[in-house]
């Protein structure tokens, strides 16, 4: 099973979503509902005060309301939900991508919080807490018994206020008192290296610094491999859930020099809203060549990326099967700091197809293998497997999706591998490297 890992500087991630927000009050009001309608709004009622005054034990009047609401928006589709003034919260602290916290990367084994790695520089990191390490206390408080979740929500907190982890570690002779005080951590949407010849960037998921950490990625590639030795870039979309619409469309336009990028349709079939790049005489990296890698954990705005850079003929799109998640949410502030996740819209590529139930289709399919441990396990992911999913407009009985690893060894990975043979001209295919004069627009 993919490995879930939880940020502590960062929570659970938004899930797979491309997101705008709005803030205030929705501007189209809703359609007075009928008397039928009411009538069952009574029965409703009649049955909540039925609830409260004869189950066997006495229900928490809030939870029932909240998950009254939410099983109406979830059996719309599984993107809509309600979220309480805690759950926006989280999402807001996850799109911003900047918050109080450790600076650890974590997941859970045998009942115990282990750290995946410390972030350099953070304050976990120049406490001591090493790659390794089971987190057994925290604040004195046992961590069995608690869910992931649980126990990074004990570890955040406000800026400058300490926490005491009692640690396991291999080696040890007895458990380890560590004392960490809390810090902004400033998490990088954007991971990059430097390949040799090749410039590498991960995008690990929208938030609103993810273009401002491309700039920076494409910049310090640049510094690193002189011009005339650079072969290209790889970008890779694997495992990326989604997130901020409008940090997709921007992450886009660094690659391209005109063109349509995405388009959303509303209920309304006037309700046409579609995002451009702006026209320039170069795009960001200077025209040199561009290899998009996704699989089954690519989802929503890194669906449109892809599927932009893809119909543009800006890049070659390598790996397997995306996600297939082309539906849009609409993050609506409500009453008490709550908020509703409301699926509002459909986006569709420059081509006009819609992703929704499909994803994109790579344009050389290249198959990552699973170990040996993993085999046996289900690793696909895709939006057609959802219950209630949106039909989308593309969607066959083949379904979306694909399988979602990527081994933690780029030695092993065989998707970059040949994202950079291409790159390097050790390996052909018709695909690369595409022509923009043939780029596939709507009409």
């Amino acid at each position: 099973m993919m490995r879930k890992v939880s940020l502590l500087f960062a929570g659970a991630l938004m899930g797979a979503s491309a997101m705008s927000l709005v803030y205030g009050v929705p501007s189209t009001a809703a359609n007075a509902a009928g008397s039928e309608t009411y009538k069952q709004l009574a029965i409703f009622g009649d049955i909540f005060e039925r609830v409260r005054a004869q189950y066997v034990t006495p229900p928490d009047d809030k939870s029932l309301v909240e998950n009254a609401i939410n099983g109406m928006l979830s059996s719309l589709d599984p993107h809509s939900s309600y979220m309480n003034a805690d759950q926006a919260q989280d999402m807001r602290v996850q799109t911003k991508g900047e918050f109080g916290g450790l600076g650890i990367e974590v997941t859970m084994e045998n009942d115990l919080v282990k750290v995946i790695t410390p972030i350099d520089d953070t304050p976990a990191a120049k406490a001591g807490v090493l790659a390794g390490d089971y987190i057994a206390k925290i604040d004195g408080q046992e961590v069995r018994g608690l869910t992931l979740n649980d126990a990074v929500e004990k570890m955040r907190g406000a800026v400058n206020t300490p926490i005491k982890l009692t640690i396991l570690r291999q080696g040890a002779d007895k458990p380890l008192d560590i004392t960490v005080v809390r810090d902004i951590i400033k998490v990088k949407a954007v991971k990059f290296r430097v390949e040799n010849d090749v410039g590498y960037m991960k995008i690990t998921s929208f938030t609103e610094k993810t273009y401002d950490d491309l700039e920076n990625a494409i910049a310090e590639i640049k510094k690193q491999i002189p011009k005339d030795k650079l072969k290209g870039y790889v970008l890779d979309l694997r495992l990326n859930p989604g997130g901020l619409l409008d940090q997709a469309v921007s992450v886009s336009d660094a690659f391209l020099k005109r063109g349509e990028i995405v388009s959303t349709r509303g209920r309304d079939p006037k309700d046409v809203t579609r995002f451009d790049a702006k026209t320039k005489s170069n795009d960001e990296i200077d025209g040199k060549p561009l290899v998009v890698l996704v699989n089954g954990g690519s989802a929503s705005a890194s669906e449109i990326v892809a599927g932009a850079l893809q119909d543009l003929k800006r890049a070659t799109v390598v790996g397997t099967q995306s996600f297939g998640k082309g539906s849009v949410q609409t993050i609506i502030p409500l009453g008490e700091n709550g908020a509703l996740r409301l699926t509002t819209a459909l986006y569709y590529t420059p081509s006009g197809k819609s992703i929704q139930g499909k994803g994109i289709t790579p344009d050389v399919k290249v198959d990552q293998p699973v170990p040996a441990e993993l085999q046996g396990r289900d690793l696909t992911r895709g939006e057609s497997d959802l219950k209630g999913h949106i039909k989308g407009a593309e969607e066959s009985s083949q379904g979306s999706g694909s399988a979602a690893y990527v081994p933690p060894d780029p030695k092993n990975d065989l998707q970059l591998i040949f994202a950079e043979q291409l790159l390097r001209g050790e390996k052909t295919d018709p695909s690369f490297p595409p022509n923009p004069d043939k780029a596939v627009m709507n009409q």
